[in-house]
């Protein structure tokens, strides 16, 4: 078995060249790339064989990179990211820097600040916001455990994380929330 650093080095290595990773997060395990590279992103849709009008998340390391991928982060979101018990997507407007076919159709875009240990170490060294969406084919179950991913995602991957393959726990999935503007708060999954 790799150390975590190797695990991660290999994975940055991946995403680097414009490849695919399955990784766990800090809620289930995720397929990801480089969240600026569109060529990645359109295989994430093929992978998951998912239209390709749906936006798919970002997980980056802190709230300060946030500022680097939308046009005003409302102060609110640093309070909501300090004070939620558990993980927390937030869309915010004015997504920028980032591939567009990830994007909500309105310039949207969902921002995850990861606190698991593995996540947040991988957005940290890579450097960049991570695409993180569910490791399973549209309208199949979440895969709840890396043991529950079917082969045909497993075969559709550059790269398999190592680290936290047996883990047997399940982790609970995001808060999301929607922050509009003059400070509208919409809560779209608790």
């Amino acid at each position: 078995m790799k150390s975590i650093q190797d695990d991660i080095a290999e994975a940055c290595e991946v995403l680097n060249r414009g490849g695919v990773i399955l990784y766990p997060t800090d809620t289930i395990w995720g397929i990801g790339c480089d969240a600026t590279n569109s060529a990645a992103v359109k295989r994430v849709y093929e992978i998951k064989r998912r239209a390709d009008n749906k936006a798919l998340i970002v997980l980056t390391d802190s709230m300060t990179k946030v500022d680097f991928y939308v046009d005003e982060v409302p102060e609110i979101a640093y309070d909501l990211v300090d004070l939620s018990d558990k993980p927390l997507t937030i869309i915010y407007s004015g997504a920028r820097n980032l591939a567009p076919e990830l994007l909500g159709e309105d310039g949207t875009v969902g921002i995850r600040v990861t606190q698991e240990s593995f996540s947040q170490a991988l957005c940290r060294r890579f450097r960049k916001a991570i695409v993180s969406t569910s490791a399973n084919v549209s309208r199949e179950p979440s895969p709840a455990l890396f043991a529950e991913i079917t082969d045909e995602i497993k075969q559709a991957v550059d790269y398999i994380v190592e680290a936290r393959q047996d883990e047997t726990h399940t982790a609970q999935a995001s808060s999301i929330i929607k922050l509009g503007k003059g400070g509208l708060v919409k809560v779209i999954r608790e």
